[in-house]
């Protein structure tokens, strides 16, 4: 036959829609056209694939040969259609029968030999083909990575010969399998720290709710070494997260994702990141920071550093817990629920007050006003973390306690708020707070009177009580008393260090 068609996998987003390779062979002067919106990177598919196909012992048709890539309005990129163009062809010239095309998807670049290389977004081209009801087939160096899907099986090879004996029956294909590393105790361990028990309160809250955390104070009393030590302490990632994180990271690596299984994703850019960086970018659009942090933390150290517009890009993906990003060619969603854990000095020098101080409060709030005030409303917790008192580190220390016992904390109270409302608190919405987080008519009235003397939105007092029901959950309790309160508004300091600084200049 002259017409041809195999079926393959695009890369758009953590989606994989369907595109059909079409090959036509016609009379006609040699020839090679190739249509459906492709990129540079597809286009120059021409060579590798007639290089590929004659070293395998193929003959490559003299004739005219028209290649279409349907559905033609979305964009394509990258070598991934090497090997279903390579098929298509040598189907339409009648060197590879068709009859099992239709029951296969094919996804992978070709070497000039004919060996098979891998590809980025394996991941979800292979749950979409399984989903459709069809088996891909791909390279063996995307198996440790497409092995992880444990729904079907994917199919791997190495070279376009093995792929064209399996088709003509004469050989079977590798089925994809891959054994996860284990999960290993974080090195780094809570029980390092000395002192700093209420900045390991706060973290241990922080884990056990999944909220967000802002820490501040002067320079080198542990801020990024209490901030390091929460993934010891976060519960890791079940089946479906872990292969949520896989699949995103899959658009921007192609292999050894089995060595993160489970992991607890934790990035921390630089605060020169650009806003692309961050939340995402490009032509057709790849995954940012807040994106490849997706069910981990996102750790911003020196916060009044990064660009102001930069950090008023999270506030959206903040509660919505995904990022649109819509470009000219194409428009992705991202998935994008992360715990935002910030850490700054309180001034330009490090300090606001004492010996230290070499800052008056204009400077002070000039430097704090880097940050709006919005992006600020979605700290849960923000906890001032002091320089340790003196003689603390000419004693001698007694030994704290380590991560694997405060993980078993975090992992009764996440236990009860799974069991009562489905998620963790921190994915609390509004009707659900309403249930869960109620408060006697008092302590309501307690509340309402401190949002008001120090300022606070509605947010504030959602957040407040969604701490609070934290802090009940780790204390085995069932409801929220005037302590759990007390506590979770003790966990405002950027607000009462606002209030601080006005009334200094006053």
């Amino acid at each position: 036959m002259s017409l041809s068609k195999v079926l393959t996998r695009a890369a758009l987003g953590v989606q994989a829609p369907l595109v059909t390779v079409e090959v036509h062979i016609s009379k006609g002067l040699p020839a090679l056209t190739l249509v459906g919106l492709p990129e540079t990177t597809v286009k120059e598919a021409r060579e590798r694939v007639r290089s590929a196909i004659i070293n395998s012992g193929f003959t490559f048709p003299a004739k005219r040969v028209t290649i279409n890539l349907a559905p033609a309005d979305l964009p394509k990129e990258g070598g991934r259609y090497d090997l279903p163009i390579a098929i298509a062809i040598l189907a339409a010239s009648e060197q590879l029968p068709d009859a099992k095309l239709a029951h296969y998807e094919f996804l992978g670049e070709l070497a000039l030999n004919g060996a098979l290389c891998g590809v980025q977004a394996s991941i979800p081209a292979a749950m979409a083909a399984l989903q459709a009801g069809r088996q891909m087939v791909l390279a063996e160096e995307n198996q440790q990575d497409v092995g992880l899907i444990q729904q079907g099986e994917t199919l791997v090879g190495k070279h376009l010969l093995e792929i064209c004996a399996f088709l003509h029956n004469q050989s079977t294909l590798t089925v994809a399998y891959s054994q996860p590393e284990a999960l290993q105790q974080e090195s780094q361990d809570l029980s390092e720290i000395i002192g700093q028990e209420q900045g390991r309160r706060a973290l241990e809250i922080t884990a056990a709710g999944g909220h967000n955390l802002l820490l501040l104070g002067p320079p080198g009393t542990g801020k990024t070494m209490l901030a390091t030590r929460l993934p010891g302490i976060m519960p890791p990632l079940d089946d479906q997260e872990a292969l949520e994180c896989a699949a995103i990271n899959s658009l921007v690596s192609s292999r050894n994702l089995h060595h993160q299984w489970r992991r607890r994703p934790f990035r921390a850019p630089h605060h020169s990141a650009s806003l692309y960086a961050l939340v995402g970018g490009g032509a057709i659009p790849r995954p940012g920071e807040i994106s490849l942090a997706h069910n981990g933390v996102l750790f911003l150290d020196e916060l009044p550093e990064f660009d102001r517009k930069v950090l008023d890009a999270l506030r959206e993906p903040i509660e919505s817990g995904e990022i649109a990003i819509s470009r000219t060619r194409a428009k992705v969603t991202y998935p994008a629920r992360f715990q935002l854990i910030g850490a700054m000095n309180p001034s330009p020098t490090g300090h606001y007050q004492g010996r230290h101080n070499r800052c008056t409060p204009q400077q002070v709030l000039r430097y704090l006003s880097r940050l709006s005030g919005p992006f600020l409303d979605r700290f849960d917790l923000s906890l001032e973390i002091p320089l340790l008192p003196s003689g603390t580190l000419s004693q001698k220390q007694e030994v704290s306690e380590s991560s694997e016992t405060v993980l078993k904390r975090v992992l009764a109270a996440r236990r009860r708020q799974i069991e009562r409302a489905g998620k963790i608190n921190a994915h609390l919405s509004n009707p659900e707070i309403a249930q869960c987080c109620v408060l006697r008519q008092d302590d309501a009235i307690w509340l309402e009177a401190v949002l008001n003397s120090l300022g606070l939105s509605v947010r504030a007092w959602q957040r407040i009580l969604k701490v609070a029901r934290t802090i009940a959950d780790l204390a085995g309790e069932e409801t929220i008393s005037r302590q759990h309160l007390q506590e979770a508004v003790g966990y405002r300091s950027i607000d009462r260090l606002l209030i601080f600084l006005h009334n200094s200049l006053e």
